[in-house]
C-alpha cells in the first residue's frame, strides 16, 4: 500500500470495492466558510494597518533642534564655514522613518518566538503519509490537520512547534518524517507614548523589537530621552532600554521582542552636555548620574589624532557673570562630573602656539656661508647663532651688504606703503580737479600731467616691499649685530661686489668697476655726468646694506662727515647712485621724485627704481 496523501480540503479516504477516494458533499462547504473567515480576517488586518500607520514621512535632516543645540552650534561655528553640525548623539539614526518590519524582509525567526493567533504554520510530511500544508492559527489558538484533527499551537515557542505537531501526528501515522515552520506572520498592535515625535498606536510585525517600533515612531522628541526608554507589558516593566548601549557598544540585550498591546514609554530627557572641538564625534550627550568627564570623552570617541590631550575647557552657564570659562587639566580632572548645560571644548595641538620668545625659529641662511640652507634655531637665538649654524662665513663674504628680511616687517611695510600710495593718489586727484585751464594749451598740459600721474601710481603699485631690515653696519664690519631671530627670517650674505652702479638722468648709465678711494663724483663722471634735465639737488646713493645717502642731507651723520656735498663722499662696493629727473615744479607732481627715496626706505632696491623709470 502506497503512502497516504493529506490535503487541505479535509477529504476522507473511504475503502470500497474499487479502492477509490470519494469526497463528502458537506465538508467542502465548511472548508469554504473557513477560507472566507480567514480572508475576512486578513482584510480587516490590512485595513487596520492602513489606518494605524503614521502619515508623517519626515525627510532626512528634518530632526528638530533644541535651544541647547543651537547654543552649541554657535560655539562650534557655522556649518557653512566647515564646522561640524552639532546635534544630539544618536539623532542621525532616527532622522528617517524605518519601514514596518515584515516576514518578507527576510528576518530569521528566533527560536523563542511565541506563536499566536493569525500566524501561518507550514507543515510538510513525507514517508508513509505525504502532505504540504499551509495552516493559519485560528481564534482558539489551533491549527487543523486533515485526518488528524486540531493541534493547539498558540503560546508555543517556535522551537517547540515541530515536536508538538509530531506528537499529535504520531497517534495516527507511523514511519513518516515531519518538518514544521512559520510562513506569513501575524501583525500586532503596540503603543508608543511619552516624549516621542509621533506618539500613538502602531501595527507592526510580530517579529518586531522595541528598537523597530521606536524608530518607526520617529524616536525621542527634543524633550525625550535616549537613555530612559521603558517597555511595559500588562502594566509591568519588562525592559529599560538605553539607546547609548546600542550605539556605543552594540549591546541589544535590553531590546526585547514585542507582543500585542505592549507599551513603549519614552521618558523626559536627562542632563545634557555639549562636547565640541578636537574629538572624533562632537555632539550633545545625555548623561546618567555619576558619569564623568572621562565617560563623556569616551562617548565622543576620544580625542582626534592632533588634539591636545592634556587640556579641555568648560563653559558653565551658571558662571556667566564671573569666570565663565575654566580650564581642566587631564587626566587629573577626568573624574569630575559634568553639569547640565556645560559646554566642553577640546583643542587642536596643531593650532596651539607657544609665546614668541619660547618658540623655535625656522630661518634660512643663504649666500657666502659654508652650509647654506634652512635651520631650526632654539628660542632666543641671534643672527650670529644662525651664521654659526650654517658653518660660518666664507672668505669672500661681504658683511656690510648683508640682506636681512623678516616677514613681520614685510607685512608692516606693505600696509604702510599702500597707505602712502592712497594718500599720493588722493593728492594727485585733488591737484588735478582744482586746477583750471585758461587756454587749450594749458588743458592739454593738465591732461598730460594727469596721465603721467596715473602711470606713476600704476608703476608704484607694481612694487612690493621685501621686509628688509637695514643693519646699521660700517663698511668694514666683520660681524653681525646681536639681533634676536624670528620665525621665517631670511639672511643673505652676498659676495664682495666689484662694481658701482650709476642710473637715472645720466648720459651713460650702467655699472662701473669699483676702485678703492673713488668718490661718488668720480663715478658720476664715468657715466657722463647729469643731463640737462637732471635734478642734481636730489641725487642719492643706495648703499649695499640698504641705507640711503641723499644730497639733501647736511652733515647729519657719519656718512657726510667728510664734507657737505654728496659727490665728495667715498663710494663703497655695491653702491647704486641714482640721479632723478627734474619734474614740473608748477604742480604737485614735482613731489613724486621723493618717492624714490621712500622706496629705498622700504628696502625695495634698484630693480624697483628701474621699473618706475621705465
Amino acid at each position: 500500500m502506497g503512502p497516504v496523501r493529506l490535503g487541505t480540503s479535509n477529504t476522507e479516504t473511504r475503502g470500497n470495492e474499487d479502492n477509490t477516494e470519494r469526497p463528502t458533499t458537506q465538508r467542502p462547504a465548511r472548508r469554504n466558510v473557513t477560507e472566507d473567515n480567514q480572508r475576512d480576517e486578513r482584510r480587516r488586518s490590512e485595513t487596520e494597518r492602513e489606518t494605524v500607520l503614521p502619515r508623517d514621512r519626515s525627510p532626512v535632516g528634518s530632526y528638530l533642534s533644541s535651544e541647547f543645540e543651537r547654543y552649541a552650534q554657535r560655539a562650534a561655528g557655522e556649518p557653512e564655514t566647515g564646522a561640524p553640525i552639532i546635534r544630539r548623539f544618536g539623532a542621525e539614526l532616527l532622522q528617517a522613518a524605518t519601514p514596518m518590519l515584515t516576514q518578507e524582509s527576510g528576518n530569521q525567526i528566533p527560536q523563542d518566538y511565541v506563536i499566536g493567533i493569525g500566524d501561518e504554520v507550514l507543515v510538510t510530511l513525507w514517508g508513509s503519509v505525504e502532505a504540504d500544508l499551509k495552516l493559519t492559527v485560528d481564534r482558539s489558538g489551533r491549527i487543523s490537520l486533515p485526518r488528524i484533527g486540531p493541534v493547539m499551537v498558540a503560546g508555543l515557542r517556535y522551537g517547540e512547534l515541530g515536536s508538538a505537531i509530531d506528537q499529535r501526528v504520531s497517534h495516527v501515522f507511523k514511519n513518516y518524517k515531519l518538518s514544521a515552520s512559520l510562513g506569513r506572520l501575524r501583525s500586532i498592535r503596540v503603543y508608543v507614548t511619552g516624549a516621542t515625535k509621533r506618539p500613538g498606536a502602531y501595527t507592526v510585525s510580530s517579529l518586531s523589537t522595541l528598537v523597530n517600533a521606536l524608530m518607526q515612531a520617529g524616536g525621542p522628541s527634543v524633550a525625550g530621552s535616549f537613555r530612559n526608554i521603558e517597555l511595559r507589558r500588562s502594566g509591568k516593566l519588562v525592559s529599560n532600554f538605553d539607546f547609548y548601549a546600542l550605539l556605543l557598544k552594540g549591546d541589544k540585550t535590553a531590546d526585547k521582542s514585542l507582543q500585542s498591546e505592549d507599551v513603549i514609554h519614552i521618558g523626559s530627557v536627562g542632563p545634557q552636555v555639549a562636547l565640541i572641538g578636537s574629538v572624533n564625534t562632537p555632539a550633545i550627550f545625555e548623561l546618567r548620574p555619576n558619569e564623568t568627564v572621562d565617560d563623556l570623552l569616551a562617548m565622543a570617541g576620544g580625542f582626534t589624532a592632533v588634539a591636545d590631550r592634556s587640556r579641555v575647557t568648560v563653559e558653565r552657564l551658571d558662571a556667566r557673570n564671573d569666570l565663565r570659562i575654566s580650564d581642566l587639566n587631564l587626566p587629573a580632572s577626568g573624574t569630575l562630573q559634568p553639569r547640565s548645560g556645560d559646554l566642553y571644548r577640546a583643542y587642536s595641538a596643531v593650532e596651539m602656539t607657544l609665546p614668541q620668545h619660547k618658540q623655535n625659529k625656522r630661518v634660512r641662511v643663504e649666500g657666502e656661508v659654508l652650509r647654506p640652507g634652512e635651520f631650526i634655531m632654539p628660542a632666543n637665538s641671534t643672527l650670529a647663532d644662525a651664521i654659526r649654524a650654517a658653518g660660518g662665513l666664507t672668505p669672500g663674504a661681504y658683511i656690510f651688504g648683508t640682506e636681512f628680511n623678516r616677514e613681520s616687517v614685510r607685512l608692516s611695510q606693505q600696509d604702510n606703503y599702500e597707505r602712502a600710495l592712497r594718500d599720493l593718489e588722493t593728492e594727485f586727484t585733488r591737484s588735478t580737479t582744482t586746477q583750471r585751464a585758461l587756454s587749450a594749451d594749458e588743458a592739454t598740459a593738465q591732461a598730460t600731467r594727469s596721465q603721467g600721474s596715473t602711470k606713476l601710481i600704476e608703476r608704484l603699485r607694481a612694487v612690493r616691499p621685501t621686509g628688509r631690515i637695514v643693519l646699521q653696519l660700517t663698511p668694514n664690519a666683520s660681524t653681525l649685530p646681536e639681533l634676536a631671530l624670528e620665525d621665517g627670517d631670511r639672511l643673505l650674505i652676498p659676495p664682495r661686489p666689484t662694481t658701482v652702479g650709476v642710473f637715472g638722468s645720466v648720459f651713460n648709465g650702467g655699472s662701473y668697476l669699483f676702485a678703492t678711494g673713488g668718490s661718488v663724483n668720480e663715478f658720476l663722471r664715468l657715466a657722463g655726468g647729469p643731463t640737462r634735465g637732471a635734478d642734481t639737488n636730489s641725487i642719492f646713493v643706495l648703499r649695499a646694506n640698504g641705507s640711503v645717502v641723499s644730497a639733501r642731507q647736511r652733515s647729519s651723520g657719519w656718512i657726510l662727515a667728510g664734507g657737505d656735498k654728496l659727490e665728495a663722499i667715498p663710494a663703497e662696493p655695491g653702491d647704486t647712485i641714482f640721479v632723478p629727473e627734474e619734474l614740473n615744479k608748477t604742480s604737485f607732481v614735482q613731489e613724486a621724485k621723493e618717492w624714490t627715496q621712500i622706496l629705498y626706505q622700504f628696502g625695495i632696491g634698484a630693480a624697483a627704481l628701474k621699473t618706475i623709470k621705465n
